[in-house]
């Protein structure tokens, strides 16, 4: 895929900062859909190839030096030799802006001390007022600038550990042997893709925090002691009780990943092998069955899922109920020494508390949770990194050499299993030009020799020398998603000449002559466009053309008919093949007189081999009447050629083998998807509760900062009434404010405590719910679906997806919920928006009806409520005190709304991207692990792994937009609210004769809360409706077209069935809705004990 260069590396330093480079992007986003071509190549340091082979390299010198020194490698240390570098210099920037957040508060200190000293009828002290608030406004805009660019390169260190990391799990499963194999699952090492390496992604954003953590503790007790004195050390005692506290949930939460983690992988090796035997499972009717045994997979893992959302719960919630906590005891303890509250003072402290409450409380329990998780993540990636790799056998021999290759073997003993051996004793020599076939019975070796051959089976004793190069064809056929050509070349130049005769050899040419796109054809995963006969013959057509040195060819006759059979071993395999050495494991016991050798396999070793072929032994007949007895008969097919079917049938597979399957379609985030990811899973007393909830705990916040700013200014009117009437001495009631002031403290903890809580509890149960209808849909749709669907992107809906909806989306969700809460409670009391209101049931009607593009815009209303109160609040304090803040607001807040609709056009684009290119990626694994045996007998290992590697580049480029079109949006969002604090603190100075220093602190301190939080809360109610997509995934497979019910109402006889019998009467059958009829009015009997050919 050609790809446009990408602007970020030719982009001046201006154009980095504020990452203007993107702005031609969301120009085209907003005109229309984007598309793949639409990306920018991937950045060369940030290519799969090149940070795989680093890591691989710095790997392979620790496995190197772990076994000097008899230890087990360390897989965290070859990470931090790789990537410290880059990550430590973005150290600077945290530290920078830590230091910034720090010295913020000094400044608003000092501009309300302006206040409280100042004398209107004197200019004394206001030229230095202005500097303060000039410092205020530069490091609120240099705090927005280093803030993002921190993200924004920490984001980009995480995706190249993951990219990294993906490279080598690949290279590895390309190496696994047999031994390997039995000790890991597809489902393993598909989980290992899809959700530990995502753990680098994340904890690489908040890894600092664990040393910038401890200097900002020490520096703000410094200032606070300045403030308040001594009374600080009881709020920051509250804080550090909370760190160990979330250290242990860090803990506890670590151990549930490990647990759900092995859960996690059990369910999707099951889910891999249910979609890879769907046809089996539908023909034995096994769907119940298997029904209960994912359910009760599943049933566990989100057990501990919900334990560890619970956890995390009550992780967020003691970060937003801390400050409520921390200023309550300060005051307490400030009041109770004798102090009178003063503006002043409270304002400077809430910032300076507010400046390592969000590190304490929340970046370095985070930090110290996702190293927990990553080092689970590390130690599942090390040990598959660890598990046993095959030993090649071959070798590639010069031209003059070509008439010199053979296989030899000498007392070979192999096995799958320990416990077990496969082969036993066995010996063998095949030379130049041989033709040696092996049969033998169900179960007897005969795959298995050839695997002992290939290197693929674990030698227990013997010797296997192979002097030339091998090839391989698998007795289950192996066809990868691509075209037929690509399929019969794997990797190979095109010689026409040779081409077509290998075709021809194949019995393949009247095949591509009735495709419409000929071998161009695209076919899917498996070959779900070709017939079982067209993969057999593709995949020994592929072996042909590989022009190799040995053939070891396991029954490629046993899918084909009789007629084809012959054409196959008489034009391909004695023809094109005759001057190769041959190995044929066959049932077809008609071929064996032209073989040069016949070795017959019983009991895992060889019971009989006859030298000279069919001819030297009289009593051969005795060993092929052995042979067809332990077969039940010979293996003889009376179907016809595949171009002698009805005219209609070719049709039909002809259109069907045109197609290629396509991405997902574009999902649009609806009302409706939210009301599927909750609603209909709760009964209404829950889903009351979670709305209701926020609303209390919204009173509870307001009620108790109102309380704390009627105690002050009661204090002040006490002072003033006490300083003009100094006989009578005033007093406040302190056990009543301290009472009231803890009732309302003790609301606000409990109801934030249970707010995430219930949050958790209802979407985690709401994903279990989502996971059971989309597998049951699955089990039920028709087989026409698995068809033109890759294993791949099915398993991308169960691991990716529901990953989303188990643990990002729930996080995501209640996170904006808490920001917006946060800055909502300003609003001084103005009634709440939900997220989910009250709809009305999902009729058939309703639900086309909000899918339509205007409820489209209803859906995501309550969302941008939300976030628009945020604004609201602040501004709405503002205005109360200065008016003529108004005048800038109104422009900068159509900004706001513009650059949010703007945003989302491109943002829910690069979203599907990131999805629709994600999962070719593990459609290639998938694909990679079902015919290992064949890439690796092939020597394509490395074109795979380029393969591979172009995936994950092409991904990469999604991704690194998904990144940085955030970046965009936040640093302009925040550039925003830098104007908004400047413009609020100049006018502030400039209305002092009509302000007071509360009125001041208040202004200020919201304002500069708004900055960082506002544009957090918007991008999370983005990334909540990004998040989205994938509960509407979901649902899409979740609504698959059912087969009919599994049960009817009609029971049959209790005596029933008395005989076999199948009845067709009048019947017209095609293989879909669109498609040509197969059969036209059928009527046909076949009656019991007939044998119908």
């Amino acid at each position: 895929r050609e790809g446009k260069d990408n602007p970020a590396a030719s982009a001046n330093l201006l154009s980095k900062v504020f990452f203007c480079w993107l702005n031609p992007l969301f120009r085209l986003g907003y005109k229309r859909r984007l598309e793949e071509d639409d990306m920018f190549k991937v950045l060369p340091e940030d290519a799969s190839d090149r940070l795989g082979e680093e890591l691989q390299g710095y790997w392979d010198r620790e496995v190197q030096q772990a076994a000097k020194d008899l230890r087990s490698p360390e897989l965290g240390k070859v990470l931090v030799r790789c990537f410290w570098r880059p990550y430590s210099l973005i150290g600077g920037y945290m530290l920078v802006e830590e230091t910034i957040k720090m010295v913020q508060p000094v400044l608003l200190g000092q501009i309300i001390r302006f206040f409280e000293s100042y004398d209107s009828s004197s200019r004394a002290g206001a030229d230095e007022a202005y500097m303060y608030a000039a410092g205020i406004s530069l490091s609120t805009l240099v705090l927005t600038v280093l803030h993002h660019l921190y993200f924004y390169h920490v984001q980009r260190v995480g995706m190249k550990i993951r990219v990294a990391l993906c490279h080598m799990i690949y290279r590895k499963a390309l190496c696994l042997n047999s031994r390997a194999f039995a000790q890991t699952t597809t489902g393993q090492i598909v989980n290992l893709l899809s959700n530990d390496v995502n753990r680098f992604d994340e904890v690489t954003l908040y890894l600092h925090f664990l040393w910038i953590s401890p200097l900002q503790i020490a520096t703000i007790i410094i200032l606070l002691l300045y403030v308040i004195g001594p009374s600080c050390l009881a709020g920051m005692s509250v804080l550090f009780v909370l760190m160990p506290v979330q250290t242990v949930f860090g803990r506890l939460f670590s151990t549930l990943r490990a647990q759900t983690a092995v859960l996690t992988d059990d369910r999707i090796r099951t889910m891999n092998e249910v979609i890879s035997g769907i046809r089996v499972i539908k023909m034995y009717g096994w769907e119940k069955p298997l029904a209960l045994l994912v359910n009760e997979v599943r049933r566990k893992e989100i057990s501990k899922i919900l334990k560890s959302s619970y956890l995390r719960g009550l992780n967020m919630a003691s970060f937003f109920v801390a400050s409520k906590i921390i200023i309550f005891i300060t005051v307490c303890v400030y009041v109770l020494m004798g102090n009178e509250l003063s503006a002043g003072t409270v304002f400077m402290a809430i910032c300076l508390y507010g400046a390592v409450r969000l590190t304490i409380t929340l970046f370095f329990p985070f930090a110290i949770e996702k190293l927990s998780e990553s080092l689970i993540s590390i130690g599942r990636i090390k040990t598959f990194l660890l598990l046993d790799e095959v030993d090649p056998q071959h070798q590639e021999l010069p031209v003059a050499e070509k008439k010199d290759c053979m296989v030899k073997i000498q007392d070979l003993t192999c096995y799958w299993d320990m416990a077990t051996p496969t082969l036993q004793n066995v010996s063998l020599t095949v030379k130049s030009e041989q033709l040696v076939a092996v049969i033998g019975p169900v179960g007897a070796g005969k795959s298995s020799l050839l695997s002992a051959i290939l290197g693929e089976l674990s030698r227990a004793a013997g010797v296997v020398k192979v002097k030339g190069e091998l090839t391989y064809t698998s007795q289950q056929p192996w066809i990868f998603p691509g075209t037929i050509r690509s399929n019969i070349l794997f990797g190979k130049p095109l010689n026409p000449l040779k081409y077509s005769r290998v075709l021809k050899a194949c019995a393949l040419k009247r095949d591509v002559e009735l495709l419409p796109g000929g071998d161009l054809t695209v076919v899917g995963d498996r070959g779900a466009n070709l017939s079982g006969g067209q993969k057999a013959r593709v995949s020994l057509a592929r072996a042909v053309y590989q022009d190799a040195d040995i053939y070891l060819l396991d029954d490629p006759l046993s899918a084909v008919d009789a007629e084809v059979g012959r054409h196959l071993f008489e034009q391909c395999i004695c023809g094109l093949l005759k001057r190769k050495p041959r190995i044929l494991v066959t049932h077809q016991l008609q071929y064996l007189k032209a073989a040069d050798e016949i070795v017959v396999l019983k009991e895992v070793c060889i019971c009989l081999c006859v030298w000279g072929g069919f001819f030297r032994l009289p009593s051969f007949f005795l060993v092929v009447a052995r042979v067809t007895w332990w077969h039940g008969g010979p293996t003889l097919s009376c179907r016809a050629l595949d171009w002698t079917l009805p005219l209609c049938l070719r049709r039909r597979r002809a259109k069907r083998r045109s197609r290629t399957p396509g991405p997902s379609p574009c999902f649009t985030v609806t009302m409706t998807t939210q009301h599927l990811l909750c609603r209909p899973f709760h009964p209404p007393s829950t889903l009351c509760s979670m709305e209701e909830n926020p609303r209390q705990w919204f009173i509870a916040f307001v009620l108790q900062d109102w309380w704390l700013a009627h105690w002050a200014s009661e204090q002040k009117r006490t002072n003033v009434t006490e300083h003009f009437n100094s006989s009578v001495p005033q007093q406040l009631d302190l056990d009543l404010y301290l009472g009231v002031y803890a009732g309302l403290t003790a609301s606000s903890v409990l109801f934030g405590f249970l707010r995430c809580l219930l949050f958790f509890n209802v979407l985690v149960n709401s994903a279990e719910n989502l996971h059971d209808r989309m597998f049951d849909a699955i089990l039920r749709t028709p087989v026409q679906f698995f068809d033109i669907n890759p294993i791949g992107r099915i398993l991308n809906r169960f691991s990716k997806d529901i990953g989303y909806l188990d643990s990002l989306l729930p996080w995501t969700f209640v996170d904006f919920i808490q920001q917006t809460a946060t800055l909502v409670h300003k609003r001084l009391g103005l009634p709440n928006a939900t997220l989910l209101p009250r709809q009305p049931s999902l009729t058939k009607a309703y639900r086309e009806e909000a899918h339509a593009p205007s409820a489209t815009k209803k859906g995501m209303f309550a969302t941008q409520f939300e976030v628009f109160l945020q604004v609201i609040g602040v501004i709405a304090v503002a205005a109360v005190i200065i008016p003529w803040i108004l005048l800038p607001v109104a422009p900068l807040l159509a900004v706001f709304l513009y650059l949010r609709r703007y945003f989302l056009q491109t943002s829910r684009d690069i979203k599907r991207l990131e999805s629709t290119t994600r999962s070719p990626v593990f459609s290639h694994l998938s694909s990679t692990l079902l015919g290992l045996s064949t890439i690796r007998a092939f020597k394509a290992q490395q074109s795979f792994q380029q393969m591979f590697d172009e995936y994950q580049d092409i991904h990469s480029e999604a991704w690194f937009l998904f990144l940085t079109t955030s970046r965009w949006l936040a640093v302009r969002l925040d550039g925003i609210c830098s104007v908004f604090v400047m413009a609020t603190a100049f006018a502030c100075l400039y209305f002092r004769d009509e302000l007071d220093p509360g009125s001041v602190g208040l202004t200020l301190s919201y304002a500069m809360t708004l900055n960082g939080m506002f544009q957090w809360g918007v991008r999370q109610s983005a990334e909540v409706e990004n998040m989205m997509t994938s509960v509407e995934r979901v649902v899409e497979y979740a609504e698959l077209e059912s087969e009919a019910p599994w049960e009817t109402d009609v029971q049959p006889p209790h005596d029933w069935p008395m005989r076999g019998c199948i009845t067709f009467d009048r019947v017209n059958f095609s293989y879909g809705t669109s498609e040509p009829l197969v059969l036209k009015n059928l009527t046909v009997v076949f009656k019991p004990r007939e044998k119908v050919l």
